[in-house]
């Protein structure tokens, strides 16, 4: 794949400076490693390897990836790895789209406490779901889900959402079917997902509020700036008093054709970054112009020009905190019950198991790594191989230099 004309780490490498300048006493050591990364990677200041081809002797140099789980350009093949894994746990049953969102009130205490309050937006939708499965007015089985969360919307605004994929059924309390069925008659002819969707919504609603206040007392969550009142159990009582009054959003939409489709919709969602490279479309005049879809006006595709300080103070809002999991299974797609519950799975639905085992998942680790190109056929004379021959240290150097983006 070419590489894209403008790049996230253009835009920080030509302003960079001026973004710490401005914002550096105020953001955390942890984005700014996050700025220096995402510049490094794939560049001599992380090193790499020279390989050369068997048969014509030709050298090619490959820099190390940074391998930061924010950094547009190392998705892809963690992406790719870790797709290969969900593919061999897929049913031959719908899959649904679920989404959870939340109001103003909350996401602006989950900008301050986002370890405290991501936490919670997982907790709370999956246990929704769960309940709501488990009641057998609706469901009644154990249903298994992916929750993926999502801090931006399209303008890179601070808009923290989870995403689930959901198969269409589950396994029986007893273990000896495989329900797919709502079990209310209304419910089967006006719900467009298997459960009820108000109901889902109300219920997230309350789990959540009464989590933020139990996790307030505790003193669990920080206040700056703005915020700093709510920390008064009081005033936060009187900030949170609007979001019980108001019907928080939680929809699904229409199931997916078939695994191939939910495959293609995970390649989308599961290792997205705030923004992509293929987004951006010019930087001029220290300005960034990206596209977006404006999703309150038919989804149509429009630009938005930023200045590129305020690009990157945008950005640097949906860095996660350390060792924060991102991507989490539920029900009986659990890590410590998936193969037990999922040959149970199979076995009520009269599927056969994979032929082999799934392999491993690839992490979200961070830090320098070689890319895996050795034994690449020879792009000069199309029938050598490259093959690893000898290895470059890493060149410090400095990150934040003015450049000229040719874009035209």
């Amino acid at each position: 794949m070419p590489r894209p004309r403008l790049e996230v780490a253009d835009v920080i490498r030509a302003h960079g400076q001026a973004f710490l300048d401005a914002w550096g006493n105020r953001i955390s050591s942890a984005k700014k490693r996050v700025l220096y990364l995402l510049v490094a990677c794939r560049t001599a200041v992380l090193g790499g390897h020279v390989n050369r081809c068997d048969s014509c002797s030709d050298e090619q140099v490959s820099y190390n990836s940074c391998r930061n789980r924010h950094c547009p350009k190392c998705q892809a093949a963690a992406r790719a790895a870790w797709l290969e894994a969900r593919e061999a746990e897929l049913l031959p049953v719908p899959y649904f789209h679920v989404v959870f969102t939340v109001p103003q009130e909350i996401a602006a205490i989950a900008l301050q406490n986002k370890k405290v309050v991501y936490g919670l937006l997982f907790e709370t939708s999956a246990r929704t779901l769960k309940q709501i499965a488990a009641d057998p007015k609706h469901l009644g089985a154990e249903i298994g889900f992916l929750s993926v969360l999502h801090t931006w919307g399209q303008t890179l605004q601070h808009h923290p959402h989870i995403h689930c994929v959901v198969p269409g059924g589950g396994i029986a309390p007893d273990g000896t079917e495989w329900i797919d069925r709502p079990r209310q008659k209304r419910c089967r002819r006006r719900c467009s997902f298997f459960l009820p969707v108000k109901v889902l919504s109300a219920l997230f609603r309350g789990k959540l509020l009464a989590r933020l206040k139990a996790v307030h007392a505790a003193g669990e969550l920080t206040f700056q700036g703005k915020l700093a009142g709510l920390a008064d159990p009081a005033a936060f009582a009187r900030h949170l008093a609007p979001a019980y009054l108001t019907d928080w959003v939680v929809y699904a939409k229409a199931p997916f054709g078939g695994p191939k489709q939910v495959l293609k919709y995970l390649a989308c969602y599961t290792h997205r970054v705030a923004i992509s490279n293929r987004r951006l479309v010019k930087m001029e005049h220290g300005k960034v112009t990206f596209s977006y879809k404006d999703y309150a006006n038919g989804n149509q595709k429009k630009t938005m020009t930023l200045d590129a300080v305020e690009f990157i103070r945008r950005f640097l809002l949906h860095v996660l905190p350390s060792r924060f999991v991102r991507i989490r299974h539920y029900g009986f797609l659990a890590n410590r019950a998936r193969q037990t519950k999922l040959k149970l799975c199979r076995r009520l639905l009269g599927v056969p198991e994979p032929d082999a085992n799934a392999p491993t998942v690839a992490s979200e680790d961070e830090g320098a790594s070689e890319d895996d190109d050795d034994g690449m056929i020879c792009p000069s004379c199309g029938v050598g191989r490259m093959l690893r021959h000898r290895s470059l240290k890493p060149e410090p150097a400095p990150i934040f230099e003015p450049v000229t983006i040719d874009t035209s």
